[in-house]
């Protein structure tokens, strides 16, 4: 399989638009507040740190049978950024699985940003040759299941480090 690109996506009210490494200034801002870390861990990076970030993200994996996708997720009538998008697609004996996460800054939260970006890249997803859509959510993350059930995602009965595997054969939408 050819590795996927991510492509600019537009939903009602958000563009994802293709990650570049001249995301991480305003994106630093973005992703500053520490809460943001409870459920995926770390602390927040500054401008150069996510820079290094993005340059790795950008470049993509060593394994050529491995795809990242990252985006910012647009908010066009703030015309600002507010969070991110990703998959990772992989192969596997079923076929190509995507495993997908989001996050959205504090002060756009509780505004369905979260649930239509995650719900613009699923859509998306489900056109490319993936044969499943997978997300691992924290238990306690209610907002995060919120948004992974908006996706079309649904709860399993698998774990993998503490976390609900979500899935969605790509055939559902």
């Amino acid at each position: 399989m050819e590795p996927l690109r991510a492509e600019a996506i537009a939903t009602a009210r958000l563009d994802l638009v293709p990650l570049l490494v001249e995301h991480a200034d305003e994106m630093a801002t973005v992703l500053a507040d520490s809460a943001l870390h409870r459920f995926i861990g770390g602390a927040p990076a500054d401008r150069e740190a996510l820079r290094t970030r993005y340059r790795r993200l950008v470049a993509g994996p060593a394994d050529p049978a491995v795809s990242w996708l990252n985006w910012v997720i647009r908010w066009r009538a703030a015309a600002c950024l507010t969070g991110t998008v990703q998959a990772t697609v992989s192969p596997s004996a079923t076929g190509p699985i995507a495993e997908v996460a989001w996050v959205v800054g504090t002060p756009w939260q509780q505004r369905g940003i979260a649930s239509e970006a995650a719900h613009g890249l699923v859509a998306w997803l489900c056109t490319q040759p993936v044969t499943e859509i997978v997300a691992h959510i924290d238990p306690q993350h209610h907002a995060s299941a919120g948004v992974a059930t908006a996706a079309g995602l649904t709860p399993t009965d698998e774990w993998q480090d503490g976390e609900l595997r979500w899935r969605r054969p790509t055939a559902e939408l």
